[in-house]
């Protein structure tokens, strides 16, 4: 396993797994959309994560659910840029959740140490953007765009596809002298994928490793969750729980979580059974 992430300003190890907590300055996001996307409120929220055990903040200003509709750069720096200046010394990376190279180089000026492209840095400009800097990239994988990505989703071997997928781009990355220790994956749970397709990729983790390099699981109160539970998003706690430490006892690093807290107590108690404890 790689020993570290370098993470712009952050060198994050992997002694535990590490849990990324979610900012959504969105009026559109699937579970939290506009409870956020005022400044104050997206800061506050950061802010109470980084209290409850979060190691590292994602702000997203453009929501990726299936059917979401594009905003302008200028929307997302409008919305990233004062969240990212109140929060850059708050003890923990931030990373921004964005696929536009010029938000990228605005949010890496601003002060981010991330950035988490849902597509797999493929636009245009989007490696150049980013390969100078020393922040941390997550890779993800996406069949298609948001808008569309679910009205059909088809794979001969979802597993097979996804690494293959992850494989190239990282390969694109290393042409252009990012250093691997930079490099965090994600297999991109609802991106494109049915829930069988999702569960077939968390079942299978381990087989999309390669080089080393550590692996995200984002999957809190997304469809596949209700898919199994029947329940809304705001109600799919325990099975975003169930499915973070599905993906940890297959090896994932690091958890992308809306609730933090809970994750976090969620983890310390399968560490104390995996580990023990002292009396």
């Amino acid at each position: 396993m790689q020993a570290y992430l370098q993470c712009g300003r952050f060198e994050l190890t992997f002694e535990r797994p590490l849990v990324m907590g979610i900012v959504n300055l969105t009026p559109d996001s699937f579970s939290d959309g506009s409870l956020y996307l005022e400044a104050d409120a997206a800061i506050a929220h950061g802010r109470q994560l980084i209290a409850e055990g979060a190691d590292i903040l994602d702000l997203g200003a453009e929501s990726t659910r299936p059917g979401a509709l594009p905003v302008t750069a200028e929307q997302e720096l409008h919305r990233l840029l004062p969240v990212i200046e109140a929060l850059r010394d708050a003890g923990v990376p931030l990373s921004i959740d964005t696929f536009k190279p010029q938000v990228m180089r605005s949010v890496l000026d601003a002060g981010a140490d991330m950035i988490n492209d849902i597509s797999g840095f493929r636009h245009p400009g989007a490696i150049e953007a980013v390969a100078g800097s020393n922040c941390g990239l997550c890779v993800m994988h996406m069949q298609g765009e948001p808008r569309t990505m679910q009205a059909n989703p088809e794979y001969d071997d979802v597993v097979n596809e996804v690494r293959r997928f992850l494989q190239e781009r990282v390969a694109a990355l290393r042409s252009a002298n990012v250093a691997s220790c930079r490099i965090l994956l994600d297999p991109g749970f609802g991106f494109g994928k049915t829930a069988r397709h999702n569960y077939t990729l968390l079942n299978r983790l381990t087989e999309l490793r390669f080089d080393n390099s550590p692996m995200l699981v984002a999957l809190s109160r997304k469809s596949m969750i209700g898919h199994v539970t029947g329940r809304a998003a705001p109600q799919r706690l325990g099975g975003s729980i169930a499915g973070a430490l599905a993906g940890i006892v297959r090896g994932a690093e690091m958890v992308r979580v809306h609730d933090v807290a809970q994750t976090v107590d969620a983890i310390k108690v399968w560490l104390a059974t995996e580990n023990g404890i002292e009396e």
